[in-house]
């Protein structure tokens, strides 16, 4: 069973070469701001919020034209029998063109641009809601390869480690100056080394595939990243509070969304004002004495009509209406109300994260120092013959253990600060 599993992966991993990796290609190396610019032009949610803005523009200048006149035409032929065709001509061919003028709507026409320009910024700020959540998954995906390159780093040295305490142990089982169970002890702990870089590697290619997909490059685990966990620094970033709401496009399309509703309520109103309109109609008719004033074959005439039109009363309908959409506009003032107490919980807690992420920095670096020296006291007293493999085995499993939580926490440590940006507005 262990070699159909070995034999298994081995043709999975193939698989994923031929179909991932192209042919005679240099490998790119991405950094972190590259992978953030591809994804703003090349992730299919920008590319679906950007069809909506267009959509939007579409939309108004669509409404733009209602102020126009509307021309139409059209052309009936008509056949009749007995007895119609006592009272009407037995073929009939007649053809209109219809001109349709609005002269006043009461406001409509320009209330309707100014909806969809609202509608237009709406769309906006929900692809800047987009860009920011995008910004923040980059970063995550960007890390996260950082993170398991490192720790495949750390399990080979650590399979080294055990690897010299193996030779070690052996050389001193072999020779009858220690029990077998030390060198036991070992080899589990290698087996588990081993299992470990096989899934730090399986994690390294859907990292790949993670950050490959944002970035709009689907399937493709052929790339290298510049940073490593040494390149960066890190420092505390100064609280903001009080203002990070406004600065957050998901206040400001709030914002737009009631301007939206106000427009939307003056929309209403104007239904019930005055309306004027002018219509003409041209129309010609060829059949049998269709010219009923002197019997000719042709009937050629036009129509003007001019419409004004008020409305008296309507049981009050449309003042419900207008009830409604203020109770909406009252409805979407406490959930604006409402989303910037909880953008300020959120800044809050992503200061408290960043803070804590800090402070997991600098007890890793001291956990190091200390599992670092600790290691090397039980060496010296392995080697003096005071302690056994045991007790150096632990002391390395400290070791790496500590190493560890240290790229967690700087890992950590930028996925906190790229949450904290978002959350007070300013990643970009």
């Amino acid at each position: 069973m262990k070699l159909l599993h070995k034999l298994y992966r081995v043709l999975l991993t193939s698989v994923l070469i031929v179909e991932v990796f192209p042919n005679n290609a240099q490998t790119p190396t991405y950094s972190l701001e590259e992978c953030r610019q591809m994804a703003l032009t090349q992730n299919k949610k920008i590319k679906t919020a950007q069809f909506q803005i267009e959509a939007s523009r579409v939309a108004r200048d669509a409404s733009k034209l209602n102020d126009r006149a509307n021309i139409d035409a059209s052309v009936v032929g008509l056949h009749v029998g007995k007895p119609l065709n006592q009272l009407l001509p037995s073929f009939l061919g007649s053809g209109a063109v219809v001109v349709a003028q609005p002269i006043y709507t009461g406001g409509q026409i320009k209330l309707g641009i100014q909806a969809n320009n609202k509608a237009i910024e709406i769309s906006e700020g929900q692809k800047a809601i987009t860009e920011s959540e995008l910004l923040v998954s980059v970063e995550s995906a960007y890390w996260q390869i950082v993170q398991v390159k490192e720790k495949i780093v750390l399990a080979q040295k650590y399979k080294e480690m055990l690897l010299q305490l193996h030779k070690e142990l052996k050389n001193a089982v072999d020779a009858g100056l220690t029990y077998k169970n030390d060198l036991l002890r070992v080899e589990v702990n290698l087996n588990e080394a081993e299992l470990n870089i096989a899934k730090a590697q399986d994690g390294l290619i859907l990292a790949k595939l993670n950050l490959a997909q944002i970035i709009g490059k689907s399937n493709q685990i052929d790339f290298n990243i510049t940073d490593e966990i040494n390149t960066f620094s890190y420092e505390l970033l100064a609280q903001k509070v009080n203002d990070s709401a406004e600065l957050r496009p998901e206040i400001q399309v709030l914002n737009r969304v009631m301007e939206l509703e106000h427009i939307k309520t003056s929309l209403i109103k104007a239904e019930h004002k005055p309306q004027l309109s002018f219509l003409f109609s041209g129309f010609a008719s060829v059949g049998n004495k269709v010219n009923f004033s002197n019997g000719d074959s042709f009937l050629g005439s036009y129509v003007g009509l001019l419409n004004f039109s008020i409305p008296i009363y309507d049981w009050g309908k449309n003042a419900l209406k207008v009830k409604e959409q203020e109770l909406k506009i009252q409805a979407k003032k406490w959930e604006l109300e409402e989303s910037k107490e909880l953008i300020n919980l959120q800044v809050q807690s992503a200061w408290l994260q960043l803070n804590q992420t800090l402070r997991k920095i600098d007890l890793s670096n001291l956990s190091i120092k200390q599992s670092e020296e600790n290691l090397r006291l039980a060496n010296d007293r392995y080697k003096a013959g005071t302690i056994t493999g045991k007790d150096v085995l632990e002391a390395q499993a400290i070791w790496q253990q500590a190493y560890s939580s240290h790229i967690d926490a700087k890992v950590e440590y930028k996925v906190s600060l790229a949450n904290y940006k978002k959350a007070i507005g300013e990643i970009k």
